[in-house]
């Protein structure tokens, strides 16, 4: 783990001049952050503000399992300056998390919750829905605990079975029943309705947020703004490019200790950039900005988007307010299908 904190920390260093701009958020996520001592993300955060500029009120969030969490390290993250929690819940329901393969129990994912509340005001908490033994009750009352709990970002999100994992090749042999997209849309159907009632603002398709509590690190994601990953396997991305860290971990030590970043590159067409931008915007409750497109990129542009979205504002999957397009209600769940209608070939 040192040689890990020292790796990440000389990466800075090397990467010092990869972002210009003022630094608004740090995040500490990408595995299991909460495994260090408060101490080391102490050193990393007062490390960061040397090699960086830091805004005086940039938001820190560390990532945290339920099972990590005590009423000791809360207190130790609050007074290094840690001032937003993300917390992977997943479910309230045991068969679910069990299923799952997750570490902590039903009871563990509400008092974790609890618990947080006493010393942070801004924490979000993820939510899984979809899965074939999750009922639309027991998705319900998932949604109503974290209500209840006053957690004032939720983050939800349907259910995915990726090639080459355990589930996966569980689901082939057929010892494990497949997810059905049917009733993952209801049940994205019935988180809307709940949050709205709630006073949450679904401010992008998997994220909801009380007012002033919008997460400000995934907001820079989706407003294309320039960001540096540390780490194995993390990403950066400056506005013409992104980069990649090898995933491998004693293999990115070695070559960090060797004063090289072990990293791939793409370079990124304007056509490539374009449809990024559709692809981000589109996902937010501002949606594409008309305006920007002609500004960034040209007017042609701008006019071959809208003929290309002219089929899906007949169809009321898209409309355009005050030169922004944007999904209605009935097409938030097939946003990405609808972006690769929009994108430049």
């Amino acid at each position: 783990m040192q040689e890990m904190l020292a790796a990440i920390m000389q990466e800075a260093v090397l990467n010092k001049h990869y972002v210009q701009e003022p630094i608004e958020t740090i995040y500490f996520g990408g595995g299991t952050p909460s495994l260090y001592s408060a101490a080391a993300i102490k050193q990393v955060i007062t490390h960061l503000q040397q090699i960086f500029s830091v805004a005086t009120n940039v938001e820190i969030t560390l990532e945290a399992n339920p099972d990590d969490i005590t009423e000791e390290k809360l207190q130790q993250w609050k007074q290094i300056g840690i001032n937003r929690l993300s917390i992977g819940v997943q479910s309230f329901v045991e068969n679910d998390l069990k299923w799952m393969n997750r570490a902590h129990n039903s009871t563990e994912a509400f008092t974790c919750l609890q618990l947080a509340t006493k010393y942070f005001d801004n924490i979000t908490a993820d939510l899984i829905y979809g899965s074939p033994f999750l009922t639309d009750e027991q998705w319900i009352n998932n949604i109503n605990t974290i209500v209840n709990l006053h957690i004032p970002h939720i983050s939800c999100y349907a259910l995915t079975v990726e090639p080459k994992t355990a589930l996966h090749k569980l689901i082939e042999k057929k010892k494990s029943p497949n997810i059905n997209t049917d009733k993952q849309a209801a049940q994205f159907d019935i988180l809307i309705n709940a949050l709205t009632k709630a006073h949450y603002e679904h401010y992008e398709i998997s994220n909801f947020a009380k007012k002033g509590f919008r997460s400000k690190h995934n907001s820079s994601y989706w407003q294309g703004k320039h960001y540096v990953g540390l780490g194995p396997s993390a990403h950066s991305f400056n506005g013409v490019s992104r980069q990649w860290n090898i995933s491998n971990n004693a293999l990115y030590i070695k070559s960090i200790a060797a004063n090289k970043i072990p990293f791939e590159i793409e370079i990124l067409t304007a056509k490539q950039q374009l449809n990024e931008y559709i692809m981000t915007a589109l996902r937010t409750i501002e949606g594409i900005s008309l305006q920007y497109i002609s500004e960034k990129f040209d007017n042609t542009e701008k006019e071959n988007l809208l003929v290309r979205s002219n089929p899906l504002l007949h169809q009321q999957l898209l409309t355009i307010n005050n030169h922004f397009l944007q999904l209605t209600p009935k097409a938030t769940f097939l946003a990405d299908g609808i972006a690769a209608k929009l994108f430049v070939d």
